[in-house]
Parts: structure tokens; C-alpha cells; sequence
């Protein structure tokens, strides 16, 4: 009983440290192709996962069949503001990624990267 409850508050711990997590939030991605997401951010068990929240053009807000679907996974903080291990997927060229993200402030510079060649894009803080 006693290793129960000693895994239920290590549960817990990791669960709270999670939720902090500074990267958590909503987020602007560069224009790709004449278009842009805000990505919601959040964790998902003990790494972070960010789905495709809204999605604009020059003319405004749309509505994409994107919505909802998964951007980034499996992302593993590392400290600092550092992230690795983690997929983002592409929607303009239905490609996945291997990526790593580094915050600082307001600002997520993330990456994907097949073999050598790799894509960077810097996000905004929208909330």
C-alpha cells in the first residue's frame, strides 16, 4: 500500500510540473504557403503536444480541416527552455518531421528536420 501511495505522488509531482511548464499556451506559426495556425500547446502525459487551434490567410480567419489535428508530439523538455525528441507535422506538404523547439520569452524558434535537411520556423506568444 505504501508503494501505491508513492507512486500516486510521483504521479502527481509530474503531472503539476507539467502543467507549469512554460511553453504551454497558444501560438502563432509563421505563414507557410499563404497560411498560419495558432497551436495550442499543452501537455500531454510527461512531454508536450500542441494541436491546430485556428488557421488564417492574408484575408482573415478560416475555417481549415486542419482544426484540431495534431501539429507537434512527444516533445521532451530538457531544461531551459529547451525541447527535443519530439514530430511536427507539415500541412502544406503532409510531411512529419523530427523536431526540437527553444523558448525564450515570447518566442519559439521550432524545427523539423529529415535526415541532414532541416525547416525553422519562429513562433509568436498569442496567449
Amino acid at each position: 500500500m505504501k508503494k501505491l501511495g508513492l507512486s500516486i505522488a510521483a504521479l502527481v509531482v509530474a503531472a503539476t510540473g507539467a502543467l507549469a511548464d512554460p511553453v504551454v499556451g497558444v501560438w502563432k506559426t509563421q505563414e507557410d504557403e499563404g497560411a498560419f495556425a495558432h497551436v495550442t500547446l499543452a501537455p500531454c502525459g510527461d512531454k508536450i503536444c500542441g494541436v491546430i487551434s485556428r488557421t488564417f490567410r492574408a484575408e482573415g480567419e478560416f475555417k481549415s480541416d486542419t482544426i484540431g489535428k495534431p501539429l507537434v508530439w512527444d516533445m521532451v523538455a530538457q531544461g531551459d527552455g529547451n525541447y527535443k525528441d519530439g514530430k511536427i507535422w507539415q500541412p502544406s506538404k503532409d510531411k512529419v518531421y523530427r523536431s526540437k523547439m527553444a523558448l525564450s520569452g515570447d518566442t519559439l524558434k521550432v524545427s523539423g528536420c529529415i535526415g541532414p535537411i532541416c525547416k525553422k520556423q519562429t513562433w509568436t506568444r498569442v496567449d
